[in-house]
């Protein structure tokens, strides 16, 4: 069956970013340095990341035919990136974001046109074959229906001898209520800055400390930091931090915390220490703010 794969579920859209050299003031007209289309969304970016890393990869998620799915079809094509577990919508459209790059900073502003695209169901992950994958990683969208799809996993793992079982993560970046049961489930539980500060942390070990109770048992919990870096903590209490690794110029965040996460998860799925996952997660997350898009940060 060949080497097994690494599965994201979650989020695909059309990115069409607009480099300026400076953020658009109110009532002017602001000449773009350069325009592109980007295959963009958390889930479909991280598959990006793991496909130039060199693993085998797949994507999960909601599409609606149109022009715009031709385009991330052929872009998932290109990147060698799986996509035929993608679940085909009749009803709503594929979303898309408009996304500044502000090269004086590399700062981005993103406004995502989120259409009323169905997620993909328990339902739908029915249909996966789960003997093909070694990890499967849920982007925190509809926490309902994916805490079906992780138990369907867990239910799985039960049948497994110890060296074919799934490794499960998911990823907590939005500050919904809804998401928050998603702390219960997966092996290795990503908590953005922004939840963290939504919880009233003012660090990532603070973070960590304090939400450590809601992961399940023998769970880590990862928090990355921008600038501070990234920590986690694990079922034996340890507090495990590593600096950031900034360009020398920041050109382009754009998907830096998608890139992270692909990037920890690349280290671990190879058998690396969660010290070693985390340092190289900064280390590659650093390289993508220094170019435009992906191309380059291996």
């Amino acid at each position: 069956m060949g080497e097994k794969r690494i599965l994201c579920i979650g989020l695909v859209c059309l990115d069409v970013i607009s480099v300026v050299d400076k953020y658009p003031e109110e009532d002017t007209d602001t000449r773009c340095l350069s325009q592109r289309w980007q295959r963009g969304g958390n889930a479909s970016n991280s598959c990006t990341v793991l496909s130039l890393l060199g693993a085998p990869c797949a994507f999960m998620g909601s599409l609606a035919p149109g022009h715009i799915a031709n385009y991330i079809m052929m872009d998932f094509q290109k990147r060698g990136v799986d996509a035929s577990n993608v679940a085909w919508q009749s009803q709503g459209d594929t979303p898309s974001a408009c996304c500044i790059v502000n090269t004086a900073n590399g700062s981005r502003t993103v406004t995502l046109y989120d259409t009323n695209l169905p997620d993909v169901s328990a339902e739908d992950f029915e249909k996966v074959e789960l003997s093909q994958y070694k990890w499967i990683h849920w982007e925190g969208r509809n926490a309902g229906e994916q805490v079906k799809m992780i138990q369907r996993v867990d239910n799985y793992n039960k049948t497994c001898p110890e060296g074919q079982k799934i490794t499960t993560s998911v990823e907590i970046e939005k500050e919904r209520e809804d998401l928050y049961q998603l702390f219960g489930y997966g092996d290795f539980v990503f908590v953005s800055k922004d939840v963290a500060k939504h919880f009233g942390f003012h660090s990532a070990p603070e973070a960590l400390r304090g939400l450590y109770g809601r992961v399940r048992k023998g769970a880590h919990l990862i928090c990355a930091w921008a600038e501070k870096g990234a920590d986690a903590l694990g079922p034996d209490g340890t507090l495990i931090h590593t600096d950031a690794f900034p360009p020398d110029v920041i050109v382009d965040t754009l998907g830096a915390g998608d890139t992270f996460n692909a990037s920890v998860i690349f280290a671990l799925s190879a058998g690396k220490s969660v010290q070693e996952a985390l340092t190289f997660g900064c280390q590659i997350a650093g390289k993508k703010c220094g170019i435009q898009g992906y191309d380059g940060i291996v």
